[in-house]
């Protein structure tokens, strides 16, 4: 059994990258299915950078053979997808075109809820196999991380405008504060477990998240409206932090770098 639930989360991750790669360069048989309008190209690439971390985490766990590490991966997946559905959902029920697409994009959503309940099901029946400890510096940036994206959150749900440091429309700001919840639970499952095993996945999938956003965010800091340079400085400096940690901690510090340790 446990094979052919590693292969088929390493066939979800294939899918994952590839639709990362086909939205940040605005592939129309990839965005295409995505059902609410008002999308720019910047939300396009930020729709590709959550593929792109959902994919780098779900193959750190499977390259370390951390079946337990998906936990958080689902709870990730569940907190994002069940307020996806309800939101999808209502927008049928109030009459938002085109109807037949945000069917079949609710649908997936509860596909794909089925999916993180039973990977949330099978990963708790496994063991922790790396006894190292998530280092201090991880785990207080990631107190900042959590409290930074529930802040966020919640004025993007409250349609609070200019949160995001580009032009959104009040579906896409609930949409994309749902995905920043998802985030935060990730996060807080990270102190909950405060283990390296945890914790590499999700530097990994905010490593491939800084990728994808930073020369974007970067190459647009000279020509973007007053009202919205202080936000991207900001979230700038974030996603250059946040990706420094994660060199750091993945590829240099000597007690973390490497592969998880069985034992």
């Amino acid at each position: 059994m446990d094979p052919f639930v590693r292969a088929a989360l390493g066939v979800i991750a294939a899918v994952q990258a590839v639709l990362a790669v086909a939205f940040v360069f605005q592939v129309p048989i990839a965005t295409d299915l995505w059902p609410f309008p008002g999308r720019t190209p910047l939300t396009n690439i930020f729709i590709g950078s959550i593929f792109a971390a959902a994919a780098a985490s779900t193959a750190w766990c499977l390259i370390n053979r951390s079946d337990r590490g998906f936990v958080g991966i689902a709870l990730d997946c569940l907190t994002i997808l069940a307020p996806f559905t309800v939101f999808t959902f209502a927008q049928v029920a109030g009459g938002a075109e085109p109807s037949g697409h945000l069917v079949a994009f609710g649908l997936a959503c509860v596909a794909g809820l089925a999916v993180g309940l039973a990977l949330l099901a099978w990963s708790l029946r496994h063991p922790w196999r790396d006894r190292r400890p998530t280092p201090a510096p991880v785990r207080a940036s990631f107190v900042l991380f959590i409290v930074a994206l529930l802040v966020v959150a919640g004025l993007l749900i409250a349609g609070v405008p200019n949160i995001i440091p580009w032009q959104i429309t009040p579906e896409l700001s609930v949409l994309i504060g749902i995905m920043f919840l998802g985030a935060s639970a990730y996060f807080a499952y990270g102190l909950v477990e405060p283990r390296w095993e945890n914790a590499g996945g999700q530097l990994a999938g905010f490593l491939a998240y800084d990728v994808v956003l930073v020369v974007p965010f970067v190459s647009r800091l000279p020509t973007i409206d007053d009202a919205l340079r202080l936000n991207l400085v900001v979230y700038t400096g974030v996603v250059i932090f946040s990706g420094l940690l994660a060199i750091v901690y993945l590829f240099v510090h000597p007690a973390t770098r490497g592969r998880a340790r069985a034992g």
